[in-house]
C-alpha cells in the first residue's frame, strides 16, 4: 500500500501548494468483508477530484459527499458504510475523513524516508461511531519521529480511542535487467501494478528509460560494475538478456543481495544449466539466496504473448512474496484476504 499512500501524499502536497484543501480518507476498521482492508486510503481535493479508492467504486460517492462538512469546519469525523444490501460484501466500512494538513518536516521526513526504504507506521485513532469526535486523527512515526497528519492538538501518548496501527514497507521495487521487446511489457505491467521499477541495460544497447514506459530509472552498466546495495527484501530481479553468459554474469554480481525474488527466462533445462555453473563460480552461496530463485519464471497460466508472460511473471512474484498457493479463489475456503495489514 505505500506506493498508493505516496501517491496520495504527492497529490496532497501539490494541491496544497497551489491553495486547495483535501480531505484523507481512511478505511479504520470493518465489521465482515469487503472490497478491500482496514488501512486502504483515498484524497478528495476541495474541486471534488478524487485520488484513489476505499472499494471497487461504489462508497467513494458517499465518501466525497461526508468530506464536504470536513473541509468546512476542519474537524475530523467518522463515516460508516453498510455494504451488506448495496455492495452484497456483507461488511459495514469505519472511515476516518481527516483533513489532511500535516505539521512542518513531514514532506522532508516522508520523502526521505522513501527514498533510504526505511519502513515507517500509520497510526489512525478512531471511533466506530459515526459523526465528528473529540481524537480522531492519524500520525505517521518515521524512525521514531511523530509527524501529525491532520491535528497537531491530539495528545498521541494519552489519546483513549482506539488505533490502527499500520507497518509500511518501502515501495515494491523490480529490476528488471536486458533491454528486449518483453522487457518493454514486463515494465509496463509492473508499473501498473503501482512497483517501482528500474531497467538494467547492457551499454551497448542503443535504448533509454523513454523506451520503457512507467520505468522510475534506466542504468546502463555491466554485471561487473552493477551497483546493488539497494536491493531489498522489498525488490524483484528479471534476469532476461536473453543471453546465457550475460544472465550468469548477473547473476554472480547478485550473489551478496538478499532480494525477494529472482525470475529466470528460459526452459528448465537452461536454468539448470545456469545454476550449475553459477554454483561453480560461488560455491559458498547460501540456500536462502537459491531458493528466491525461479525458473522458467512465471506461473503456469498458458502464457504465450510478451503481455501474458508478464502477467504471469508478476502473478508468481505476488503470491511467493506473500506466500500464497496460487489458485482460483473459487476453490478457495474463508476469507479472500488474510488479516495482515
Amino acid at each position: 500500500m505505500t506506493h498508493e499512500f505516496k501517491n496520495i501524499v504527492e497529490k496532497a502536497l501539490l494541491a496544497k501548494q497551489q491553495g486547495n484543501k483535501s480531505v484523507l480518507a481512511s478505511v479504520v476498521a470493518l465489521d465482515g468483508s469487503s472490497y478491500r482492508r482496514p488501512g486502504v486510503r483515498m484524497l478528495i481535493l476541495e474541486n471534488g477530484d478524487m485520488v484513489g479508492a476505499v472499494s471497487g467504486g461504489c462508497v467513494e460517492k458517499e465518501v466525497c459527499l461526508q468530506a464536504q462538512s470536513v473541509f468546512k469546519t476542519r474537524r475530523s469525523k467518522m463515516m460508516t458504510y453498510d455494504g451488506r444490501y448495496r455492495l452484497g460484501c456483507e461488511g459495514i466500512l469505519y472511515i476516518l475523513l481527516e483533513l489532511f494538513d500535516p505539521e512542518n518536516g513531514f514532506s522532508s521526513a516522508f520523502f526521505a524516508c522513501l527514498k533510504h526504504r526505511t519502513k515507517f507506521e500509520i497510526h489512525s485513532f478512531f471511533e466506530k461511531k459515526a459523526g465528528p469526535l473529540n481524537g480522531l486523527g492519524s500520525y505517521l512515526i518515521i524512525e521514531n519521529l511523530l509527524f501529525s497528519i491532520s491535528n497537531p492538538s491530539i495528545n498521541y501518548k494519552s489519546n483513549p480511542l482506539p488505533v490502527l496501527k499500520q507497518p509500511m514497507a518501502p515501495c515494491f521495487k523490480m529490476i528488471i535487467i536486458g533491454a528486449e521487446h518483453d522487457a518493454v511489457k514486463l515494465c509496463s505491467y509492473a508499473a501498473l501494478t503501482g512497483w517501482e521499477v528500474t531497467i538494467i541495460a547492457g551499454i551497448k544497447e542503443h535504448k533509454s528509460i523513454e523506451n520503457f514506459p512507467g520505468a522510475t530509472a534506466f542504468i546502463s552498466t555491466t554485471p561487473e560494475t552493477i551497483e546493488v546495495e539497494n536491493i531489498d527484501e522489498q525488490t524483484a530481479v528479471v534476469l532476461m538478456t536473453h543471453n546465457f553468459a550475460n544472465d550468469l554474469r548477473y547473476l554472480v554480481a547478485l550473489k551478496q543481495t538478499s532480494p525477494a525474488y529472482i525470475g529466470l527466462l528460459g526452459p528448465s533445462k537452461r536454468r539448470d544449466d545456469l545454476l550449475n555453473q553459477f554454483i561453480e563460480y560461488s560455491p559458498e552461496i547460501e540456500d536462502r539466496f537459491l531458493e528466491c530463485i525461479h525458473g522458467p519464471a512465471g506461473l503456469n497460466i498458458g502464457s504465450e504473448t510478451p503481455e501474458e508472460i508478464a502477467i504471469s511473471i508478476i502473478s508468481e512474484i505476488l503470491a511467493f512474496t506473500r506466500q500464497q498457493n496460487p489458485m482460483s479463489l473459487s476453490k478457495k475456503n474463508g476469507k479472500i484476504h488474510h488479516n495482515k495489514l
